[in-house]
C-alpha cells in the first residue's frame, strides 16, 4: 500500500514519519475499538534485540473479536474468544504472527518491508516466498472501497486535507503525482489445516487482513495533524498511556463477561 508524506520533508525522513504515524494509529485505533465491547489487550511491549535484525520492539497482544466473526465461525468458538498477536518490529522490517489456542492448526504470518517507491518492486519477497504460490494485491488508501460500517468522511483521504502539511484530498492517480512517497509491502501467509473449512477460513482471513490494512492506513493519513509534530519519544509515551487506558477497558469488559457466565452457570445448576 502506498502512503504519501509531506513534500517539505526529505524522503530520508519518510520512513521515520511513517513509523511514528503507524504507532500512533495502532494505539488510537485499538483504544477506539475497545469502546465497542471488544478490543486489544497489551500483554507485553518492550525493547528486543535480534542477532540478525538488530534492535527492535517486541509486543504481545490479545485481540478480542468474537462479534466480528461470521455466524458460521461464532457457532464453533467460545463466547470469550481472542487471538494472540506477537510482533517483532525491526523497522523497516517487521514480523507479525497470529495464533489461537482454541484453533491449534490456525496461524497467520505477516512479513513487512518498507521502501521509498510506489509499489514498483515486484521482487521484494523473492527470497522469503520463492517456493510459495502468491497472489499480489495492491491497496490504494484513497480509491479503494472500505466496508460501509467503517466509513467516516473525516477519515477519507479524498475529502481530508491536512492543515499542518497541506496534503490531502487525494484523487485518482495520486500515486503518480505525489512525492515523496513510500510503500509498505506485506507477505501474508494464512494456514488453517481443518478439512472442510480450510479454504473458507483462509479466504475470510485474507479479506479481513486487507480491510484492516486499508482502514488503518487511511486513519494514519487522516490523523496526520495529530502526530506530525511528534518525536519517537513522544509517540512511545502516547503508546504507553493508550495501552494502559485500553487495557483497563478491555479487562473490565471481559471480567464482567466471566462473572456473568459464572453467575448464569450457578443459577442453572
Amino acid at each position: 500500500m502506498e502512503v504519501g508524506f509531506p513534500q517539505q520533508r526529505e524522503i530520508s525522513i519518510g520512513k521515520t514519519l511513517y513509523k511514528i504515524g503507524q504507532l500512533y494509529m495502532i494505539s488510537k485505533h485499538s483504544h477506539e475499538q475497545s469502546d465497542r465491547g471488544e478490543g486489544v489487550e497489551v500483554v507485553q511491549n518492550e525493547p528486543f534485540e535480534d542477532p540478525h535484525h538488530g534492535n527492535g520492539q517486541f509486543t504481545e497482544k490479545r485481540v478480542y473479536l468474537n462479534s466480528k466473526l461470521p455466524s458460521w465461525a461464532r457457532a464453533v468458538v467460545p463466547k470469550i474468544f481472542y487471538v494472540t498477536e506477537k510482533a517483532w518490529n525491526y523497522y523497516p522490517y517487521t514480523i507479525t504472527e497470529y495464533t489461537c489456542s482454541f484453533l491449534p492448526k490456525f496461524s497467520i504470518h505477516i512479513e513487512t518491508k518498507y521502501e521509498d517507491n510506489k509499489g514498483s518492486n515486484d521482487r521484494i519477497f523473492d527470497n522469503e516466498a520463492k517456493d510459495l504460490e502468491r497472489e499480489v494485491c495492491f491497496i490504494d488508501i484513497a480509491c479503494d472501497e472500505i466496508p460501509e460500517r467503517y466509513y467516516k468522511e473525516s477519515e477519507d483521504p479524498k475529502h481530508f486535507k491536512s492543515e499542518k502539511t497541506g496534503r490531502g484530498q487525494l484523487r485518482e492517480g495520486w500515486r503518480d503525482s505525489h512525492q515523496p512517497i513510500m510503500c509498505s509491502y506485506k507477505l501474508v501467509t494464512v494456514k488453517f489445516e481443518v478439512w472442510g473449512l480450510q479454504t473458507r477460513v483462509e479466504q475470510f482471513v485474507h479479506k479481513v487482513v486487507r480491510d484492516i490494512l486499508l482502514i488503518g492506513h487511511r486513519q494514519a493519513f487522516a490523523w496526520v495533524d495529530e502526530w506530525y509534530d511528534m518525536t519517537m519519544d513522544d509517540v512511545r509515551e502516547y503508546e504507553k498511556n493508550m495501552h494502559e487506558q485500553t487495557n483497563i477497558k478491555v479487562c473490565n469488559q471481559h471480567s464482567s463477561t466471566v462473572d456473568d457466565i459464572e453467575s448464569h452457570a450457578q443459577t442453572s445448576t
